[in-house]
């Protein structure tokens, strides 16, 4: 059963809200009409803004607009959007027609900077009207008190309308009756007119929860409190409700009966907003709750994807119409003015509409002056000819099999049938947080006029990458607190942090989905024992703010430790894929960062690779083909050069490949931050991507990776124009993953080998808290104040060698043609150590011609860890591990922060040697620095 298709059962028509001209083409739309149901078309700028800017679908035109001449972009807009309503309205005229009129209708709305103008909204309407010339149009009008006037004379005259913007009550009453007026002065048949009454919905809970939210605040502990929780995520469709308890009134009796006599069909309720603002409320709440006779419900792609997969059916429009009236009651109780709420809205939802239409406008500005390249051009590749031959069948499979709209729709066959459809909520993620913009930046204004100076995120992995990246690439704001990241359990580490920021002025963020993760607790912990030290307990919480998925054991503590804020992940969202969810975007508001702008801008990546965008001119799609070709090939090394504009985005990529791919023997390798070479040191296992920030290139970068191509090596190049285009590249690479987590045959959504370190990790602090030590190990052997430790297996092979040296040429020895080599440092990860790391990895990768990897403990187990221990086993791993000079407490704990980080070291070795992977652990002394200098000398020497 088909739940989209099944709602005709119930009287519903179903609408996508949502125009590109590839939908055409591709028969996507004729698609959605045969197996889907649909049943009309709503438009608007933004929608089209979206599929010019981020496809080349409109490239021919524009080329042809330019060479007549057509230099205004409002003309430009019109000379393009036109020929998409009317092809889609022909592929709906079969519905037009079956439905007798009712339905198979399209939207193009008129302009929005008219909605205040009687006349101007009436010119423009009879224009549109004209120039697309198909029968199943309807002009979309607003309802403003200028725009209902020019309805009731739009109808008058016969043209279909779709008066937009409706919020409240009152104003939906006086379209109403406008529609009844214009089909009174229309003289003879009426039946070929139709309209509909477009009811925004979630826009209104998202603001009132918002306001209720603050009430809260005031309420702690009253009858007032309960009332107000009782509240959220209601109102909008209490509101609804009533709205159509109205349609049905004014559409009966006498005055209506008149015009039905003469073919006048009802103007019917359409909702409109259906998709799901807020991540803790149901993905099709809004259609669920709505369902009725001669409704519709017009669905943004990815709503209209999950009610298909998930969607529950039943006459639900009419359910519970006293509680709803209730709700409308008590929602002044609690002091919101459901009449502010919604001349709010309209005002707001004017100006997003305008905005939209700026945009466009200079987007298509841009088009007439230069040759503006869409996103998909933004992305090259060079391959061998027999490589690029099948990634194009391999493209072609896709596209035939509908592998990409199945993606989109949560259908885990895409990959290995287990449970990966419910881990695809990062799609979507860009549309919600673009509707909490405005409160994450409120939150962001309050962090500073609260006077922190200093954040520090706490977190691991998907919790700290991504605003490890915003906050390297971006910095903090004027007026903004600095922030930190804090992923290493290492005591140096967390001394040094601590020695940049001044308590009493910090916000501290805990970022953990699901709140039980090890190193963010216990940096909880200690911060929040140091922060009652200096500002005193029962402010502490104030401090504190948890990113955490809702109903977890961290929201718990959050909310009994008084913290002074909690967002909310997604559960659908895994840590990896969080970028662009409270994860990434709350910590990136209170740094500054304006993320309506970088939201926004992401949206043209999401546009470009949508179900609907054919194969091979989706960028994230091509991409992720190209890696998974290339891996199945034996090509697994993805080599990743970046600007140094953005240089931080390699350490979210290899948590997000490896972590993703790496698994079943399978996966691809990540090499972040490698110098590039002389094309003679790579071997026929790499793939060269280049994330090139064209403001400012780096001339060395760009002639390495030229000579890179020339040498026959595979490379991707990525022009990335504005660092605002960052949460572009998150979703672009969150595409590839999946995508080319199919083509390996993989579930690019688990982790089963980050939890076996894990497990091991929890035993042995376990019973370091039971007997106050970790098991007592023996060193094979032990010089210049350095030990080597490894398994019986490792042993064997390394043989009994009498130096450093011979050890260590003896381990290097091991690596093949095809292989990596990975420095795994359990040390502080300054500027001095990684300088003496990165000397030794690339004096391996000069001479022994294998890519190379340099992962800082423990922070490595939450990225590329998994693919270390479950990936292809063609890894030589050299664990560096060392004596703390000063350790920390862990408050309530017998462990310390070096027990902890000695526990997480000895655990991810003991998984290593268990999946028998090529590893021998170096332990140094105190004097880590002379140490690794040690290091460094002995791995030359071998290396001679």
């Amino acid at each position: 059963m088909n739940p989209l298709k099944e709602l005709e059962h119930y009287g519903q028509s179903v609408w996508l809200d949502y125009i590109r001209r590839n939908m055409f083409s591709s028969g996507e739309l004729k698609r959605y009409v045969e197996e889907d149901g649909l049943k009309g078309m709503t438009s608007n700028p933004a929608i089209f803004e979206k599929a010019i800017t981020g496809s080349d679908d409109y490239a021919e035109a524009l080329k042809e607009a330019r060479a007549k001449g057509t230099s205004d972009p409002m003309k430009l807009f019109e000379t393009l959007a036109v020929p998409d309503i009317q092809q889609a309205a022909d592929v709906l005229q079969p519905v037009y027609e079956k439905t007798k009129k009712l339905d198979g209708y399209v939207s193009l709305e008129v302009s929005p900077y008219k909605a205040r103008d009687t006349e101007g909204t009436l010119a423009d309407a009879r224009r549109l009207w004209k120039d697309v010339s198909r029968p199943n149009l309807m002009v979309k009008v607003p309802g403003t008190p200028e725009g209902i006037p020019a309805f009731e004379q739009l109808i008058s005259e016969g043209i279909n309308i779709n008066v937009t913007l409706l919020f409240s009550n009152d104003a939906y009453e006086r379209v109403a009756q406008a529609y009844l007026a214009g089909l009174e002065r229309r003289e003879g048949d009426l039946s070929g007119i139709a309209s509909v009454a477009s009811f925004f919905v979630s826009r209104i809970d998202v603001l009132i929860d918002g306001l209720l939210e603050k009430e809260i605040e005031n309420m702690s502990g009253t009858g007032e409190e309960q009332l107000a929780r009782s509240l959220m995520g209601k109102v909008a469709i209490a509101n609804a409700k009533l709205a159509y308890q109205r349609y049905k009134q004014i559409f009966s009796g006498p005055r209506w009966e008149k015009l039905k006599a003469r073919g006048a069909q009802p103007q019917r309720l359409l909702w409109a907003s259906t998709s799901t603002k807020n991540p803790e409320y149901r993905d099709v709440m809004y259609c669920e709750e709505l369902i009725g006779p001669l409704t519709v419900n017009t669905m943004p792609p990815s709503t209209f994807d999950a009610f298909r997969d998930h969607g529950r059916l039943r006459n639900s429009l009419e359910e519970n119409v006293d509680a709803a009236r209730a709700v409308m009651a008590n929602l002044e109780k609690v002091n919101i003015s459901m009449k502010a709420v919604t001349d709010k809205l309209l005002v707001d939802g004017l100006k997003l509409f305008a905005d939209a239409f700026d945009k466009l406008l200079n987007a298509l500005d841009a088009r007439c002056r230069t040759d503006v390249k869409p996103k998909l051009t933004g992305q090259t590749y060079k391959l061998a000819p027999e490589v690029e031959k099948k990634v194009k069948a391999s493209l072609d499979e896709w596209q035939a099999t509908g592998k990409v709209r199945r993606m989109w729709a949560g259908d885990p066959s895409v990959w290995t049938g287990q449970d990966e459809g419910r881990w695809l909520g990062w799609l979507t993620i860009t549309e919600d947080q673009l509707a909490h913009a405005e409160h994450l930046a409120e939150i962001a204004d309050d962090v500073r006029k609260a006077g922190f100076q200093h954040a520090v995120l706490l977190g691991m992995g998907g919790s700290s990458l991504c605003v490890e990246v915003m906050e390297k690439t971006f910095g903090s704001a004027p007026g903004y607190p600095r922030m930190h990241v804090l992923d290493s359990t290492d005591p140096a580490q967390v001394k040094a942090l601590e020695s940049e920021i001044e308590i009493a002025k910090t916000l501290f963020i805990v970022s953990s989905k699901s709140g039980t993760t090890l190193e963010p607790n216990i940096f909880k912990q200690y911060f929040f024992e140091r922060t009652a030290q200096t500002v005193g307990a029962g402010k502490a919480g104030s401090h504190f703010a948890a990113i955490t998925d809702p109903g977890s054991q961290l929201e718990q503590i959050a909310k009994s430790d008084s913290f002074r804020y909690i967002f909310h992940g997604l559960p659908s969202i895994g840590g990896r894929y969080s970028a662009l969810s409270d994860f990434g975007m709350a910590p990136s508001a209170i740094m500054g960062v304006d993320l309506t702008k970088f939201l926004d801008k992401t949206e043209e990546m999401v546009h470009a690779c949508t179900s609907c965008v054919a194969t091979d001119h989706n960028p994230g799609v091509i991409l992720g083909t190209i890696l998974g070709t290339l891996a199945n090939e034996g090509r697994d090394k993805v080599t990743i050069v970046a600007s140094p504009a953005i240089a931080d985005l390699g350490a979210w990529l290899e948590q997000l490949l490896a972590e993703s791919t790496g698994k079943e023997g399978k996966g691809l390798i990540p090499v972040d931050r490698e110098l590039p070479g002389n094309p003679s040191v790579y071997g026929k296992d790499r793939v060269f991507v280049y994330e090139r920030y064209t403001p400012e290139p780096d001339p060395e970068q760009d002639n390495a990776v030229n000579g890179l191509a020339l040498a026959g090596h595979p490379v991707v190049q990525i022009a990335v124009d504005d660092k605002y285009d960052l949460g572009q590249e998150f979703f672009r690479w969150e595409i590839a993953t999946a995508t080319a987590g199919s083509i390996i045959g993989i579930n690019p959504f688990n982790q089963p080998d980050v939890e076996a370190s894990k497990v091991v990790t929890k035993k042995l602090t376990s019973e370091y808290e039971k007997s106050g030590s970790l098991p007592p190990e023996k060193p094979i052997f032990e010089a210049e104040g350095i030990k080597l430790f490894t398994d019986d297996a490792n042993a064997a092979e390394l043989g009994s060698e009498k130096s450093l040296e011979a050890y260590i040429t003896a381990h290097l020895n091991r690596l093949n043609p095809g292989d990596y080599f990975a420095l795994l440092a359990y040390v502080e990860m300054s500027a001095l150590h990684d300088k003496q790391l990165q000397s030794m990895r690339h004096a391996v990768r000069d001479h022994k011609k294998v890519a190379t990897c340099v992962g800082f403990g423990p922070r490595y187990l939450h990225s590329t860890g998994q693919a270390y221990k479950g990936g292809p086993n063609t890894g030589v791993f050299l664990q560096i591990t060392c004596d703390d000079a000063q350790d920390l407490p862990v408050p309530g704990q017998k462990y310390t922060f070096g027990i902890v980080k000695a526990a997480q070291a000895r655990g991810d070795f003991a998984v290593l040697t268990e999946r028998k992977r090529r590893a021998l652990r170096v332990h140094l002394g105190k004097d880590v620095h002379q140490g690794l200098a040690v290091l460094g000398a002995a791995i030359t020497k071998a290396l001679v």
